[in-house]
């Protein structure tokens, strides 16, 4: 057995054990003053960051928050292995054929965009990842599965499909990725959500997984598509995160599908934060992750009251650690135990609010694209990660950047991100659509003041 393969059954037994009623093997305020004390020890950037405290004693809340910018600018420093380099892990992402593959031989790579549009890259060591699969065996252990669903699942052939963004180095790819090249004998295949719709249908019918995953748009246009008799599959399960998931949005793809669905609250930062319940509540790892809160002064916001700002700790990553990183989603704690019956920590959080756009072809049905199939493109294509995409009607989008250049850097930018919206429109026969090069920056949604990439400013259109 590798050590990886037995951290992760290590991790599971635990979660099991504690959650059944045992009392904690290692608890969380232990495993944070073991992260910080290896913060300090070896990440320079932590190591002044805590200058001014106590060596020992402190809670979380004495811990000053950290932020993307901050640890990104010092990103060398951050690291507590003295052999990471960003000039080597950037070229290292360079590399698209190396999704899924170790840097150093030691670390799993990814990058971000996320909130506000300041890109992050991240590294997991083996402890990280092994405790992500053990938090997603807990969740699939307490899946409410439906009536004979390890025969459908059977005749499924156990296969499963992630329908995702998968040209680049992203969390979500990279990590089911490296799942895959574990165990190959897993029968799994990842699907683009750049790819034409019917072409996605299509390579879905031909595949018929019996487990489902992607993000919540995406599984909703492939619900309807199901609903319709387009799509054939019929899955035990559909696994959902990367955006925020509605009820009514959750009550069709489970409808569609009849299966049930398990909603992840995830990041880059940490793959596995928490999942749902079927109140509608997050329920957090709190074995392994910390969620705070918090107003615009940085004081803890009351149970029940919407946050201004979240601080996330990872308590597993030990290679880059994060901790107390304002991560920019909103939250509310729950104000009372959860209705469910569940114990862990219940809150609930306002992430990804992008949209799915419908736009009208020339002849035809309307055709559906996708917030991060647009945002991909986009990011890939013209290296910009301040953008917006706004539907202004049923056949006109607005494109607005904002950028820290002037004159001819600006153009380029601009022209560069035009021309990969019009190859998406282009390869979803939308060549009527017109793109209008929008000269104002992006709009900031009003009651969070986040940036919204993908919006519909025409209801009319929706």
């Amino acid at each position: 057995m590798s050590s990886e393969l037995f951290e992760t059954w290590a991790s599971l037994a635990e979660l099991w054990w504690t959650r059944s009623g045992g009392p904690p093997m290692i608890g969380p305020r232990r495993r944070l003053e073991t992260l910080v004390r290896h913060a300090r020890e070896h990440s320079p950037l932590y190591r002044e960051h805590y200058a001014h405290l106590p060596p020992q004693g402190l809670a979380l809340a004495d811990l000053p928050p950290v932020t993307r910018p901050q640890l990104m600018e010092r990103f060398d420093d951050w690291a507590t292995d003295r052999r990471v380099r960003l000039r080597d892990v950037r070229e290292f992402l360079s590399d698209r054929s190396r999704v899924g593959q170790r840097f150093l031989d030691r670390y799993w790579v990814w990058k971000s965009s996320g909130t506000g549009g300041f890109p992050g890259i991240f590294l997991q060591d083996a402890q990280a990842l092994a405790v992500y699969d053990a938090l997603v065996a807990a969740q699939l252990g307490n899946a409410p599965w439906r009536a004979g669903a390890p025969l459908r699942a059977f005749a499924g052939g156990m296969r499963a499909a992630l329908v995702v963004a998968t040209g680049d180095h992203f969390a979500s790819i990279t990590s089911w990725e490296r799942t895959r090249r574990a165990n190959p004998a897993l029968d799994s295949r990842a699907f683009s959500v750049l790819d034409p719709l019917p072409r996605l249908v299509e390579q879905l019918n031909a595949f018929r997984p019996g487990v489902i995953a992607g993000y919540p748009s995406a599984l909703a246009l492939l619900a309807e598509e199901r609903v319709r008799g387009r799509l054939r599959i019929a899955p035990v399960l559909a696994w959902s995160g990367g955006e925020h998931l509605a009820p009514a949005t959750r009550a069709a793809i489970e409808t569609a599908f009849d299966c049930p669905v398990m909603n992840e609250y995830g990041a880059s930062e940490c793959l596995s934060i928490a999942h749902e319940c079927e109140q509608g509540w997050m329920h957090l790892h709190h074995e392994w992750v910390a969620v705070e809160g918090v107003d615009r002064d940085g004081s803890p916001t009351p149970p029940g009251d919407i946050s201004h700002d979240t601080l996330i700790t990872n308590l597993a990553n030990w290679a880059q650690p994060v901790i107390r990183y304002a991560i920019g989603d909103r939250t509310m704690m729950a104000p009372r135990p959860c209705a469910c019956g569940n114990p862990l920590p219940a809150f609930r959080v306002e992430g990804r609010m992008e949209e799915t756009l419908a736009l009208r072809p020339a002849r035809g049905a309307p055709v559906r694209l996708l917030p991060l199939a647009l945002s991909t493109v986009i990011e890939e294509v013209a290296g910009t990660h301040r953008f917006q995409i706004a539907q202004l009607g049923p056949q006109r989008l607005a494109l607005r950047i904002a950028t820290a250049e002037g004159g001819p850097a600006a153009g380029r930018v601009r022209a560069k991100a035009a021309a990969a919206v019009k190859a998406l429109l282009r390869s979803q026969s939308l060549t009527n659509v017109e793109l209008v090069q929008d000269p104002a920056p992006p709009r900031l949604d009003q009651p969070s003041g986040k940036l919204r990439c993908v919006v519909i400013e025409d209801r009319a259109s929706a």
